[in-house]
């Protein structure tokens, strides 16, 4: 068997269809490419053409996940859980991990410390609820702690902050108080807010 042709994919540039006696066989992206060091006219055994079309696949996967964290930082967990719905085997799920990390694409501390920066700036919410959150996306308690103790937010003037934004919306005290106590604040914080005003 023998390389046909090797051509540059219309809608996915950074892919190359791979041609094996005339017909279309697999692709790889450029680095997988490179690191095989494929060429027009080399000549390929069945064990050679199996173990490029395992890498191709393998190769398909792991740009999905690139692509899922180029989106947004993402938790250990998520890219794991993200790689299960897509029926990914633990081996390569594993593999994609551990290379993700070397690249720094996966650090539950990073995450956790962009996720608290995100949430302050964008809609400030209580450091329990900021917990809650981190649990959810399955960081470990020691990661949240140290990324919490680092932090400055002063509850009360988060508190402050939200109640002046929705006073207008819970015209109703006792639901505004169960929002907020929803929002993570603790109940004696939400009394002492609402009763300086």
């Amino acid at each position: 068997m023998k390389v046909t042709a090797i051509k540059q994919q219309v809608k996915q540039k950074d892919r190359y269809s791979i041609f094996v006696d005339g017909k279309y066989s697999f692709s790889l992206s450029e680095g997988a490419l490179l690191d095989n060091q494929l060429n027009i006219g080399q000549e390929l055994d069945d064990r050679q053409l199996k173990e490029l079309k395992r890498q191709s696949a393998d190769d398909k996967v792991y740009n999905l996940a690139l692509r899922y964290v180029a989106i947004r930082m993402r938790s250990e967990w998520e890219i794991h859980s993200y790689l299960e719905r897509k029926k990914v085997s633990p081996a390569l799920v594993n593999t994609i991990l551990n290379r993700l990390s070397d690249y720094g694409y996966v650090d539950d501390k990073k995450f956790a410390e962009a996720w608290v920066n995100n949430r302050r700036l964008l809609r400030p919410t209580s450091l329990r609820k900021l917990q809650q959150e981190l649990r959810t996306k399955r960081v470990s308690s020691e990661v949240i702690e140290q990324v919490l103790a680092g932090g400055e937010t002063d509850e009360l003037a988060v508190l402050r902050d939200l109640v002046a934004k929705k006073r207008a919306r819970y015209p109703n005290r006792l639901k505004f108080m169960q929002y907020l106590a929803r929002q993570g604040f603790g109940y004696s914080d939400i009394k002492a807010v609402l009763d300086e005003e």
